[in-house]
């Protein structure tokens, strides 16, 4: 069953949606992007499936899309909201791992090892802006210092698994996935599959963390 919190931090009140794993082992904290919310398919899909094995899901609002607006702010304040949140986070005395898609997923790669998060898992992060691999962001990437885990999309135009630089990080490319991890009606495979390699990817990596 889950549960909502609201936790007041230094950019405003973030919302906390909990899905608690009946036999909790770790947390996994999930931000979402600049475009979207809590409800984009693959952070829904990985609060659905992980309680049962073990991990309790928090999809994690920023206060900016909690009151409301309708443009992310500068990434300072992004970090901000995200370390005024952790100590609720943590608050349960277990593992912590950072994540997040695109704009959440470059927040938990810079705080991760701040915080004290257990490992780093970003989904769809934007390697770079739509048509300019030269304004790389790798540096946040591969500067995690923790166990870290990308999942992207074959057609994301933010970075396709090719254009990542190697580092100490693994990475699991979702055939055919855009930045959203939608596909074209034309692929060969469906999205519920797709959906479900995601899923599959997390929960390999989780179970395989120290």
């Amino acid at each position: 069953m889950t549960k909502t919190e609201t936790v007041p931090t230094d950019a405003g009140e973030a919302r906390i949606t909990w899905h608690p794993a009946p036999e909790p082992r770790r947390v996994l904290a999930l931000g979402h992007g600049a475009g979207g919310g809590i409800e984009a398919r693959d952070l829904a899909a990985l609060a659905a499936a992980l309680p049962a094995l073990g991990t309790t899901v928090a999809l994690v609002e920023q206060p900016w899309r909690v009151a409301g607006k309708k443009l992310a702010p500068a990434p300072k304040t992004l970090d901000t909201g995200w370390r005024g949140l952790w100590p609720a986070l943590a608050a349960q005395g277990l593992p912590v791992v950072a994540g997040g898609r695109s704009a959440g997923a470059r927040v938990a790669c810079r705080t991760g090892a701040e915080l004290g998060a257990a490992a780093v898992l970003a989904l769809a992060f934007p390697l770079h802006p739509p048509g300019r691999p030269e304004r790389s962001r790798a540096d946040e990437l591969l500067a995690t210092g923790l166990p870290t885990l990308v999942v992207q999309g074959d057609n994301d135009p933010f970075g396709k698994p090719g254009e990542f630089p190697e580092g100490p990080y693994e990475l699991a490319a979702i055939p055919y996935g855009d930045h959203g991890f939608a596909l074209p009606k034309r692929a060969p495979v469906g999205q519920d599959e797709a959906v479900g390699r995601i899923v599959g990817a997390v929960t390999g990596w989780l179970a395989a963390l120290r």
